[in-house]
């Protein structure tokens, strides 16, 4: 008989209540490098493909991270921890090999290679390296990857691919028994070393819950890891998103095989069924690819019907343009599509009709301009909602009625030349509208006239009313629409209709929502010029087609807008194409219940919860809702298709306080004692890190540890009010309070908060061997880890001053009401502000300014960095309470603002107000003097008599005057030497 084998076994629950290693140590720098690479990444990220109008995802390598942290122990050794946990994240220095993507330049290697490094590279003559020397391409590619390792990390990411980017066995498989001998376990590949610990803790392995699963980064990359994954949104359409992650993205290779099949089947017959028809192709065999609308109305002043666009401009890189052509006769303008003649009849058609609010054009030689509100009949109504003319349209209605003020006009169409049509390079090009292009325009209003009302007793064409709400009352007041098919053109009835009929695949039908991204009047036409190469000359890159709808989170409703033809709509549903294929180990379930519904056992939740101000995807969704809730496939029949406004947790105050108290409450009745929740949190609004605070109580869960992670990248869109970074909450159930008076809890946070700061800056050096990481964070940034911080004490305690603090929480609270969470918040920020003293100035010093003379300093400081983003301004301006600190602004624009120099200030600003009374500004008239060239002695005579305590305050000053001269060196010179002199004066006078 064969002698049996045992495999090697771990011991249940040995590691039951062991700390995990998130609440201990976190590499946070590094996590925050790599999270930004993926965000950079746009649609190249994993998840993107299936619906990048979903804009709520964290990245995957978070997530990563939070799971890892959460089940790995810490063991009391920190270095070993953080190694082996940055080896299981693909983040680890020995690692750089396998994920190097992109070689270096002679110069950066010399900047960054050992001298061994460089003779094993180039030879011994490395001096001015011009060619490696002769070595196998795999011998390179390791002693490359040397070099790499050794560079800053935010430089070394950019050479290298995403974790997520490399096969699991090849990134991770080669450390396991380093990994193995650490933890006790013996694991072969990641997914049995997750089950393992998972045995450990619980018992068995790990199940991931987030009840607001939202895109589905948590559950898939909790499910790719080897947990097993529960998902559960109120929102249908987060549910498909999840459960398309999951049986999409993680479809086995045969089942993709038979959904590429299917698909190509669906496309195959929608196309056969449009081509039937007649309707997208011209008299020479040429395809249309899009079809450019704009909105006609007419002008009061002149009777005319003018076309309404913000620019006639149709392709920057070709100078296509719409010429209007007056009709005299009709009183209205026939639209010619051409080349621009020239420079100025480009620049002529860029202005466009519409311009400012206002309806614009020419009769005559003489310029007429009518405010759109006035031609929309725009008035105040009694309950303060604005009012229009505009005819709310019916429910049979697919297109304007001939007296509706806003006609419709189709003015271009893009065409397909017929020889390139299915061919990697397409040649396009743009006519105006001709009569066989009017004709097939009419025969599809005809079509959809005849089928518009069977459409919608089948559930293929919306018949859902549009509900008023913060989105969706924008396109009820400005174009009239009352039902969601008026948002759509007839053309995309015939194209969605007949997907949607032909379909039963829940694997194609999880895409329909892209599909619709991509389809409405809300896409806007968009041009932009190729770019020029190296040479001038113009290279690849062009682009003239529709924008997707959900480029921001709202319905955009514009004067001119764009309808893909079929070839092109259906482009965006290929499965082979968009989404990529990533093979998924562990179990998922997806639920479409509310969070308070939650009835499934998890062992760690992690979740993106709602905040008060969130994206409205309860409004949002509704857009994707009206189209499938009669016609989704059958595994997503059972689900609830409504947005259930009222169920959903958002706005502020007593709802969403009570919403997530009940949410996280039932998230913690449902995992084990020695369960954790981790929740990524971000906002910077003091009063709703004060109801997070009561949340938590109210929920019975405790937060152990904080950090910060710098999750998000700079947007035109998101400059000037949206945060950058992500707080990551890790809780636990909350057993033993402890007791504690206001006194101690306010000295507590004091501490906290400082060692929170410091972590955050400084954690990655003091571990050795990590690489190098530059701060990443901003001190906006870390104004809110002092929240955080502030948290972590906070929930700790069962009562303060006699105070239940958990029934304190369930209270509810008068508006506006102030009470002790919020003022130790509030305390905690000015702790965090009074810890970021600027470099160079002394503490001491800095503890004597005054608020505005704090921001004016602090703000000084950051411009050397090169920072101009205003809502950095804003942020300080409201943590160190300068309620008019655009007073102290010299330039207001988002990204090129500044303060104030000197010289701008001159003789004013010294009325009211506390900046304008302290010695700041006192010395800044000194220094303005100074450079108008006032002899230095009446200079000082000046500041004593500007300032009351001069000799009490004379050291301050001659430091804040060095300070700005340093400071200001690089940005304006005149002002620091001015600073240096005065500097020089104070500290040299004489008293006689």
């Amino acid at each position: 008989m064969d002698e049996v084998v045992l495999k090697p076994s771990v011991t249940p629950f040995s590691l039951k209540d062991a700390p995990s290693l998130i609440e201990r140590v976190w590499p946070v720098q590094k996590i925050s490098v790599e999270a930004q690479k993926e965000r950079k990444a746009v649609k190249g990220q994993t998840l993107t493909g299936l619906g990048s109008y979903w804009k709520g995802r964290k990245p995957l390598v978070l997530v990563r991270a939070c799971v890892l942290g959460a089940l790995l122990p810490s063991t009391g050794d920190d270095e070993e921890d953080i190694a082996v946990f940055e080896l299981l994240c693909g983040l680890g220095n020995e690692q750089v090999g396998s994920r190097l993507r992109a070689s270096l330049t002679a110069d950066e290697i010399k900047s960054f290679a050992t001298p061994e490094q460089m003779a094993l590279l180039f030879g011994s003559d490395h001096d001015d390296p011009a060619k490696f020397r002769k070595m196998t391409k795999e011998e390179r590619h390791d002693l490359v990857g040397e070099v790499v390792a050794r560079m800053p990390y935010h430089s070394r990411v950019e050479k290298l691919f995403r974790p997520e980017e490399i096969e699991e066995e090849k990134l991770t498989s080669p450390y396991l028994q380093r990994v193995n001998e650490h933890l006790g376990t013996h694991a072969n590949c990641l997914a049995e070393l997750v089950e393992q610990i998972g045995i450990m803790r619980f018992g068995v392995r790990p199940r991931i819950g987030d009840v607001f699963c939202g895109g589905g980064s948590i559950p898939f990359e909790a499910a790719r890891l080897g947990c097993d994954a529960y998902a559960s949104d109120l929102n249908p359409i987060a549910c498909m998103l999840t459960w398309g992650a999951l049986n999409v993205i993680g479809a086995s290779k045969k089942r993709r095989k038979e959904i590429e099949s299917a698909e190509r089947r669906l496309l195959a017959s929608i196309d056969a069924e449009i081509t039937s028809l007649g309707i997208e192709h011209d008299s020479e065999g040429n395809r249309a690819k899009a079809y450019l609308y704009c909105l006609e109305t007419r002008c009061p002043q002149t009777g005319w019907m003018v076309p309404l666009s913000p620019s006639w401009v149709i392709s920057k890189s070709k100078k296509i343009i719409a010429v209007l052509v007056p009709d005299p006769a009709l009183k209205r303008y026939d639209i010619e599509v051409r080349a621009a003649r020239d420079a100025a009849e480009f620049e002529a058609a860029a202005a466009g009709t519409v311009r400012s609010g206002r309806l614009v054009h020419e009769v005559d030689g003489e310029i007429f301009a009518t405010p759109i509100k006035s031609i929309r009949g725009d008035r105040r109504g009694a309950n303060g909602a604005t009012l229009t003319d505009l005819r709310l349209w019916e429910k049979s209605d697919f297109s304007p009625r001939p007296d509706d003020v806003f006609q419709e006009r189709l003015y271009a169409i893009q065409w397909i030349k017929k020889e390139t049509f299915g061919k990697p390079r397409q040649t396009t090009f743009f006519t105006s509208v001709r009569p066989e292009d009017e004709a097939r325009e009419r025969k599809v209003h005809e079509f959809v006239a005849t089928h518009l009302r069977s459409w919608q007793e089948q559930g293929l064409v919306p018949d859902m009313a549009i509900d008023p709400g913060d989105k969706t009352t924008e396109m009820i007041r400005t174009r009239g629409w009352t039902h969601w098919h008026h948002v759509f053109t007839p053309r995309d009835y015939i194209i969605i209709a007949s997907l949607l009929r032909h379909n039963q695949d829940a694997e194609i039908g999880v895409l329909i929502p892209s599909l619709l991204n991509h389809a409405s009047k809300l896409c806007q036409w968009a041009t932009t010029n190729a770019p020029l190469d190296a040479d001038g000359k113009q290279a690849g890159g062009a682009r003239d087609l529709p924008n997707h709808v959900f480029y921001n989170q709202a319905f955009n409703t514009f004067w001119n807008y764009a309808s893909r033809a079929s070839s092109f709509l259906l482009r965006d549903v290929v499965v082979t194409k968009e989404v990529p294929s990533v093979e998924i180990v562990g179990r998922g379930k997806v639920s479409n219940i509310s969070a308070l519904a939650l009835s499934e056992q998890s062992h760690i939740f992690i979740t993106d919860p709602p905040y008060a101000d969130a994206v409205h995807y309860h409004e949002i969704s509704e857009f994707f809702i009206a189209w499938l809730r009669k016609s989704r496939p059958v595994e997503f029949k059972q689900w609830t298709w409504d947005s259930r406004r009222p169920l959903a947790i958002k706005g502020n105050g007593e709802d969403f306080r009570k919403g997530m108290v009940d949410a996280y409450k039932s998230m913690a009745d449902h995992m084990p004692d020695n369960g954790l929740q981790i929740v990524m949190f971000t906002h910077q609004d003091a009063g709703v890190w004060g109801d997070m605070a009561q949340i938590f109580w109210g929920a019975g869960l405790r937060v152990m540890a904080a950090w910060y992670i710098a999750t998000e990248t700079t947007s035109e869109l998101k400059k000037g009010g949206y945060v950058q970074g992500t707080v990551i909450l890790v809780l636990r159930k909350r057993k033993d309070g402890e007791h504690g008076y206001k006194d101690e809890v306010v000295q507590e946070v004091k501490v906290e908060v400082a060692d929170q700061i410091d972590t955050m800056v400084g954690l990655n050096q003091t571990l050795k061997g990590h690489g190098r990481i530059e701060n990443l964070f901003e001190d906006a940034d870390l104004q809110m880890a002092g929240y955080a911080a502030a948290l972590r004490v906070l929930t700790k305690y069962t009562t303060i001053d006699g105070v239940d603090m958990t029934k304190e929480a369930l209270r509810p609270r008068a508006k506006g009401e102030r009470g002790l969470v919020t003022e130790v918040i509030e305390f905690a920020v000015q702790v965090a502000n009074e810890h970021m003293v600027p470099e160079g100035m002394s503490p001491k010093v800095w503890e004597r300014l005054t608020g505005s003379e704090r921001f004016f300093f602090k703000m000084m400081d950051i411009e050397m960095t090169g920072s101009r983003k205003l809502d950095n301004y804003q942020n300080f301006a409201k943590a160190f309470r300068v309620a008019k600190y655009d007073d102290l602004m010299g330039d207001m624009e988002p990204n090129k603002a500044r303060l104030k120099s000197a010289k701008e200030f001159k003789k004013a600003g010294f009325e009211g107000g506390e900046f304008g009374g302290s010695k700041s500004r006192a010395l800044l008239f000194a220094i303005y003097e100074l450079q108008k060239d006032v002899d230095g002695d009446e200079v000082l005579s000046h500041l004593r008599d500007l300032v009351p305590d001069y000799f009490g305050v004379r050291d301050d000053l001659a430091a804040l005057a060095e300070y700005i001269s340093r400071k200001r060196a690089n940005f304006d010179d005149e002002e620091a030497r001015a600073a240096g002199i005065l500097h020089g004066l104070i500290r040299n006078e004489r008293f006689g």
